[in-house]
């Protein structure tokens, strides 16, 4: 459980254990933590910035060896696949690693999956941190589409409007 500020975690708590007493829910203590600064949730780090990678995520995709079958290839778009949404255009910019996933296609590794393989890793050397959108301030919708692919994204910009 996350609030903006201190004064609302006590209230936001008080509402979240009365709902798990009304429903006769237990929670595990060892699995508890309270009142902390920052926390690692399922692979990612929740802070008052905001919700960033687990930096052991990123390191163990930063040290995978190019890959030679496409159980390899699987593996490897299945770990980008958890993390996509810090990725901007993760599906066009995977494109030709996705190629070789196409049930006629060799499964070789050419110079163009090479290069999307480093720059999916350089961009990970320094990943965009997700934060919670602030009411009072326009959105801004983005739209990505290409022959294979389409996607947006929900995005705000901060305070003096010059970084998003």
């Amino acid at each position: 459980m996350k609030s903006r500020e201190s004064l609302d975690y006590l209230m936001h708590l008080k509402k979240f254990f009365n709902r798990l007493h009304h429903y006769n829910l237990k929670l595990n203590p060892t699995k508890c933590a309270f009142g902390v600064p920052s926390i690692k949730l399922l692979g990612f780090i929740v802070s008052k910035r905001g919700i960033e990678l687990e930096p052991s995520k990123i390191k163990a995709i930063e040290e995978l060896p190019p890959t030679n079958t496409k159980k390899e290839v699987m593996s490897f778009l299945g770990r980008l696949n958890y993390i996509s949404r810090f990725i901007a255009q993760s599906t066009v910019v995977c494109d030709p690693i996705f190629k070789l996933l196409k049930k006629d296609a060799l499964t070789k590794w050419i110079e163009e999956c090479q290069t999307t393989f480093v720059a999916i890793k350089n961009y990970l050397s320094n990943p965009t941190v997700l934060v919670p959108l602030r009411e009072g301030f326009p959105l801004l919708l983005y739209f990505s589409i290409s022959d294979n692919a389409f996607g947006c994204v929900l995005g705000q910009n901060d305070e003096i409007g010059k970084k998003e």
